[in-house]
């Protein structure tokens, strides 16, 4: 599992930890963010554009549409570097 930094300004406090666990075996990535209380498994079978449509309409119940789409794009680079 890796731990990466989004620094992502959230109103009165900040989304600092995004947990990043690769399944290889089982060919999925999990996604958590506990600042928001949210995560998401990502099937390596999955498309990108379908992915990225998947997150930001997800991440948008909990944060706003802007920060949705910028958590989606940290992601979606983190994701892809594994």
């Amino acid at each position: 599992m890796k731990i990466r930094k989004a620094n992502i300004r959230l109103e009165d406090k900040w989304i600092e930890q995004v947990f990043v666990h690769e399944n290889k075996k089982e060919e999925y990535t999990l996604i958590a963010i506990p600042d928001i209380e949210w995560a998401t498994v990502i099937s390596y079978e999955e498309d990108m554009d379908t992915c990225k449509d998947r997150l930001v309409s997800s991440l948008s119940k909990r944060v706003s549409e802007e920060t949705a789409i910028e958590l989606t794009n940290k992601i979606n680079f983190w994701v892809r570097e594994m």
